[in-house]
């Protein structure tokens, strides 16, 4: 330890020790050496006396080894062929126990390629799962076991894409085919349908045999003969329709189906199953842009949807568990929603009454060919109820341009009649009546134009369309007759109406022409009682045993007169405008004519002979015309002579403008229209009169005396109005200098006015301050 320490000197007397022990341990060796030295030599002598017998012994070993090897050359030849034979005939044991077992397996499997290549997939599901629960485990050690077991698995995959191929192609056939399955369902619904419908007619037929036997017989023969080929009829249609699994195999999806449920795996094959399905109700119930230009279009997606749940109904019911009810009601309810969104969209484009109607029809046939498969279609006929608001929109345009051509092509001049016949004629389309009018002898006029049956005729062509759409929708006879009576209080009360009130209002249609529609649209409001009937008639309702609504004609009549009466007020006086403006007085003449204006005998024949055609209309409104013309024209000439535009007057004028006014007083007191009471007519010219009288009798200073009284003889004249007439005067007579001499006549008269003129400033004044 001192040497790895690194004493000093510590090395040196490691070796010095070392060498020590060595010399001591060499002396201990050879002191033993020295010992045993003679044993060994004694041993060494004896083993070479033993060296020559073992080589004799070795000899004779050797020689008798040969003589045994050469003699049991033959024993060992024969024991070999012995070991083999018998090593060979229980290898041929082993191998006829084990081919007893594997033949059993290779014969199944055999019959399993066989089923693969003839299709019988599942037969060959059935077959491995012998393969793999009976046979294969009896020889699972042997390699072509193991490659089989390997292949089984291989197999299953390919059964389960051979038959989900074949479940796709099944897929794309119901796809294919649905609207065919479709339009066959809803044709043996409609057969369906007329079949019970016959069936009842039969049934009523036969209740109504024993109330009345005799008067039936033949009725009743005729309605069997009627059924009988309603039933041959439907026989037939029944053998040539085919049937749902006459058009599509089915067997795709029973096979499928076991495949996997046979694989354990039904629920995938369920879900997948379930998901395209859905992926193709969307399909089908995705419609073509242009479906609503035709009824084709409707049908063929009406027909595809039928299709697509006729087939899961068949599902439904041949199958276990594929296609449940929750799941069927859940996709139904999905489809019914898109089916009234894409109705509701397409059917507001369709402006044709008539296709309208043909798709009233199919959503009919659809929702009872559903309805006869279990699904709830409720919501389809209220859907019905909104399309049938448009379908009256659709009517109601429709009419308008009806109502329009009507009133475009009728002359507006009573119906000439020339014999008995045609009367008849006239009678059966509209309902007349005037016991007068039946005294008159041929050929004799009715009041109203050929408009009037016409409109009526159309007002009843448009309830029996109303009518087409009402039926079928399963609606008691009250609700049918509710419809069609507000149908056609809306045809009145907004289509015709504003067709009358258009006309009424168009430039050409002139006075005659607006007398003779008053006269029409008294006529239809009298007929609005038989159109009530009609309807009560045609939906089995009476009008006493139920609260119907009325007829709203009334109004609408009235309406299109007043506003006739209106327009005539409107158009005599644009007529009494026209012959104003004609108007060329000269307003500075130092004498009148000595007889009444051209224009305003003109204008006085015209009212006569306008009011000659009054005759036919109430009486009110004839008086109320005359009336408010000769109001208009009164207020007319009052304007002409209080124009600011004219800036003198001559008193000349004034008496030719007064002989003008004498002829409109003389018109209306010699009652141009009958009816009128006293010199009620005349009053309509009171102003002009009053202000006349004043200006020609020079009575200012009655009228200043009298100013305010109730008994003043001036007391329509309005000092503003004096006042500026009595300027214009004023005006001319400075400027024809008229004043200017020097005569005191002369100076005496234009101080007069001159004072008239501040006495009736004052006047004007006082009342502005007043008012």
């Amino acid at each position: 330890r001192s040497v790895y320490d690194d004493q000093p000197n510590a090395h040196q007397r490691f070796m010095e020790k070392l060498d020590a022990c060595i010399r001591n341990h060499d002396r201990e060796i050879e002191k033993m050496c020295n010992f045993h030295h003679q044993g060994f030599v004694d041993a060494i002598t004896e083993l070479l006396k033993v060296r020559a017998d073992a080589e004799k012994l070795k000899v004779q070993v050797t020689d008798t080894n040969r003589r045994l090897q050469d003699a049991g050359k033959e024993v060992i030849a024969q024991t070999e062929e012995i070991i083999r034979c018998r090593v060979q005939q229980r290898n041929i044991t082993t191998v006829v126990e084990k081919l007893q077992l594997c033949l059993p397996v290779l014969e199944m499997y055999s019959k399993l390629k066989e089923q693969m290549n003839v299709k019988r997939y599942y037969s060959a599901l059935k077959t491995m799962e012998q393969l793999e629960n009976l046979y294969l485990p009896r020889v699972s050690q042997y390699r072509f076991c193991q490659i089989m077991i390997e292949n089984l698995p291989r197999l299953r995959e390919e059964i389960k894409e051979i038959s989900m191929s074949d479940l796709k192609d099944f897929l794309e056939s119901i796809r294919k085919h649905s609207d065919r399955i479709g339009e066959t369902a809803m044709k043996q619904a409609q057969q369906q349908k007329t079949f019970s419908t016959a069936l009842q007619k039969q049934n009523n037929v036969n209740y109504g045999r024993n109330m009345h036997l005799g008067r039936s017989r033949i009725l009743e023969s005729k309605n069997e003969i009627t059924l009988k080929r309603t039933f041959e009829e439907d026989d037939e249609h029944e053998e040539e329709v085919l049937t749902a699994q006459d058009l599509v195999d089915f067997s795709p999806v029973y096979r499928c189906l076991h495949i996997y449920s046979v694989l354990g795996d039904g629920e995938i094959f369920e879900n997948y199953y379930r998901k395209q399905r859905r992926k193709q109700a969307r399909l089908v119930l995705q419609p073509q842009s242009s479906m609503h230009e035709t009824v084709e279009g409707y049908r063929r997606y009406f027909s595809q949807i039928v299709g697509f749940f006729v087939v899961e109904d068949h599902i439904l019911h041949v199958t276990q568990g594929l296609v449940t009810r929750t799941y069927t009601d859940e996709l139904w309810n999905m489809a019914l929603s898109k089916i009234i969104a894409v109705l509701r969209t397409h059917s507001s484009y369709c402006s044709d009454p008539d296709l309208v109607l043909e798709l009233k029809n199919l959503i009919v046939v659809f929702a009872d060919t559903l309805q006869g498969y279990g699904f709830p279609v409720n919501r389809l006929f209220d859907l019905l109820f909104e399309i049938r608001d448009q379908y009256n929109e659709t009517l109601l345009k429709k009419w308008s341009g009806l109502f329009r051509d009507i009133f475009e092509a009728d002359n507006y001049s009573p119906i000439p009649v020339a014999n008995e016949e045609e009367y008849k004629i006239v009678i059966s389309k509209f309902p007349f009546q005037d016991p007068e009018l039946d005294k008159q002898s041929f050929p004799k006029k009715l009041p109203m134009s050929q408009s009037v049956p016409q409109i009526y005729i159309q007002v009843k062509e448009f309830i029996y369309a109303s009518l087409k759409f009402s039926e079928s929708l399963h609606r008691s006879s009250t609700e049918i007759d509710d419809m069609l009576r507000k149908s056609t209080n809306l045809l009145l009360t907004r289509t015709l109406s504003s067709c009358l009130q258009n006309l009424i209002k168009k430039p050409h249609i002139g006075l005659t022409e607006l007398v003779q529609i008053i006269i029409n649209t008294t006529h239809l409001e009298q007929a609005c009682k038989y159109l009530e009937d009609f309807i009560s008639n045609i939906t089995n309702i009476s009008q006493v045993t139920v609260h119907t609504a009325r007829l709203y004609g009334l109004s609408t009549f009235k309406d299109a007169r007043h506003a006739a009466e209106g327009e005539i007020y409107t158009k005599l006086n644009q007529k009494i405008d026209e012959f104003i403006q004609i108007a060329d007085y000269d307003w500075t003449m130092s004498e009148s004519d000595g007889r009444a204006s051209g224009y305003l005998m003109d204008l006085i024949n015209f009212l006569r002979s306008t009011f000659q055609v009054f005759t036919h209309l109430p009486g009110k409104v004839a008086q109320t015309a005359c009336m408010s013309a000769c109001q208009h024209l009164s207020t007319s000439l009052m304007q002409m002579l209080l124009d600011s535009e004219l800036k003198q007057i001559s008193m000349g004028a004034i008496q030719q403008f007064n002989l003008d006014v004498i002829q409109c007083e003389l018109f209306a007191s010699s009652e141009p229209v009958p009816g009128f009471q006293g010199d009620t007519l005349q009053l309509a010219f009171i102003d002009l009169r009053q202000l006349l009288d004043l200006f020609m009798v020079w009575d200012w200073s009655t009228y200043l005396a009298d100013y305010g009284q109730a008994t003043s003889k001036y007391l329509r004249v309005n000092p503003s109005t004096a006042l500026t007439l009595l300027e214009k005067m004023k005006d001319f007579s400075k400027k024809n200098n008229i004043f200017a001499q020097f005569r005191k006549n002369d100076r005496d008269k234009q101080k007069l006015i001159e004072t008239v003129v501040k006495q009736l400033r004052s006047l004007v004044n006082g009342m502005s301050q007043h008012t």
